[in-house]
């Protein structure tokens, strides 16, 4: 079986072009779901954090009629497993070589600390050079964006990706207050960006690149990622 290693932000807020802080942190479905999928496939799931610190969930995320009528159940597992979130491995003494995939899950946290993280981005690139699965939820592609080197040269530039859609964003009421939006600014570093219908399933797989759009995009990004995983072993 598979060893994954599961980035989550520590962010609890996201920085607004105004300079106002949203609470926010990581969306429950794109933890719980994807990490559900990965331990019932029989594969070890080891969940870091910059500084090593408990992650917080973005408590919008348990309002069912944002997050839909399972809430109550991404709460559980949440629950479930908080030993292990509150003892995350700090993502600064992560060695990537002992993972076979790297998965970050979104929330607006990841806007706020894993975009611009060093050790992120080292992981990164150590897991692009060597051929690792790589895969990212809704706002967890920012994480892409540590990437780059002291150069400027980001790897995954024409790379085909998706994430969160600016119109999305727009819908969801958060754009007009963003520092950035994440599907323009994956543009602006040169990936080849794909979107689709609002809140649909979504998932763009570009060799051992697999990104989702939206939570809604949990499910199958899990999938496409357990199928790698099972094409790896045989």
């Amino acid at each position: 079986m598979a060893k994954v290693l599961m980035v989550v932000s520590a962010a609890t807020h996201w920085t607004q072009a105004d300079g106002s802080k949203h609470p926010s942190g990581y969306w429950a479905e794109e933890l719980v779901v994807p990490h559900e999928a990965l331990t019932r496939a029989g594969h070890t799931v080891d969940i870091a954090t910059p500084g090593g610190r408990a992650p917080t969930v973005d408590q919008t995320s348990f309002n069912p009629d944002i997050a839909g009528p399972e809430v109550e159940r991404f709460a559980a597992y949440i629950d479930g497993i908080s030993d292990v979130l509150e003892n995350t491995v700090p993502l600064e003494e992560v060695d990537v070589a002992g993972y076979d995939a790297v998965l970050i899950p979104g929330g607006h946290g990841p806007m706020e600390d894993l975009a611009v993280d060093r050790s992120m981005g080292r992981v990164l690139r150590a897991a692009h050079a060597d051929d690792k699965i790589i895969a990212a939820i809704c706002h967890g592609p920012a994480a892409l964006l540590s990437a780059a080197d002291g150069d400027g040269e980001w790897p995954f530039a024409g790379r085909t990706v998706t994430s969160l859609t600016d119109e999305e964003e727009t819908l969801f009421g958060t754009a007009a207050n963003a520092a950035w939006l994440l599907e323009s600014r994956l543009r602006e570093n040169g990936a080849q960006f794909v979107g689709s219908v609002p809140w649909q399933s979504h998932v763009v797989v570009d060799g051992r690149l697999i990104t989702g759009q939206n939570p809604g995009s949990s499910a199958e990004t899990a999938q496409e990622l357990n199928a790698l995983l099972a094409s790896d072993a045989n």
